[in-house]
């Protein structure tokens, strides 16, 4: 029997810890955003991606990157998937409410595996809840947006780490959902999933992250709020995780989230 599941995986912003009064240098927030799909419904994916081309006026499988779009353009692609039969989870990290980011900069990546653990703890649980019987296996595909540099074989490797680590009961992961043998990488423009994950991972860190002049964007996330997983009628912890010392910033951004 097949997966029930689809997840396609991207982030927004950069793992580093160099950060200018200005406000320049590393991104002040780290987004690792997943989109998630029954399988019997990845060919809407498809379609959606060509009908943002359209309202973007972007020729034929030209890729999308939302950083690289007017905000006239960002308004329908996001428009567009926040209509789409998915559920999104993201991952907010505040890098400067990280109280040891030694912590993070000795491996490389450590962050990004770390953001990914949770992420896949959430996933894990929206896909075991919406499991529909007959309808695949429970599992889920794990499709992330290719990192050049970063390798994925590590990555398949730390997530068999978490399920095989003994005495791990701070990881939540459920494992009928997540196979560690059930994780790729593809590069950005080969999949319209992955497209629209980054199409998430974009609009939530517009969300959070300043501008040069102090401003964000909630519009986006706003015209997404309607994919974003909620367990019992809460956002905070599920479709929106935060590491992050702002109770009022967590506050805001769930409200964007309600719609």
């Amino acid at each position: 029997m097949t997966s029930s599941f689809v997840a396609y995986i991207d982030e927004s912003g950069d793992e580093g810890f160099t950060f200018k009064p200005d406000g320049s240098g590393s991104s002040r927030w780290l987004i690792l955003s997943a989109l998630v799909v029954r399988k019997d419904k990845d060919m809407l994916l498809v379609d959606a991606a060509k009908r943002t081309r359209e309202a973007i006026r972007y020729e034929p499988k030209k890729p999308i990157h939302f950083c690289k779009l007017k905000h006239e353009q960002r308004t329908p692609a996001a428009r567009i998937t926040g209509e789409l039969p998915v559920r999104t989870v993201s991952i907010l990290i505040h890098k400067p409410s990280i109280k040891s980011p030694e912590n993070f900069q000795s491996q490389p990546y450590s962050l990004y595996r770390y953001a990914s653990r949770l992420l896949l703890e959430r996933v894990s649980w929206l896909c075991r809840d919406h499991a529909i019987k007959g309808q695949g296996d429970g599992r889920v595909e794990l499709i992330y947006s290719n990192r050049s540099a970063m390798s994925y074989k590590d990555l398949c490797g730390y997530i068999g780490q978490l399920h095989h680590k003994p005495g791990a009961q701070e990881i939540k992961i459920d494992w009928d959902v997540i196979d560690e043998n059930m994780v790729r990488a593809v590069n950005h423009d080969q999949l319209a999933g992955l497209q629209l994950a980054d199409i998430v991972a974009s609009s939530v860190y517009q969300s959070v992250n300043p501008n040069l002049y102090g401003d964000v964007e909630e519009k986006y996330l706003q015209l997404l709020s309607k994919t974003v997983y909620k367990h019992k009628g809460r956002h905070d912890g599920y479709g929106l995780k935060f590491w992050c010392g702002d109770r009022q910033t967590i506050d805001r951004v769930c409200a964007l989230a309600k719609g």
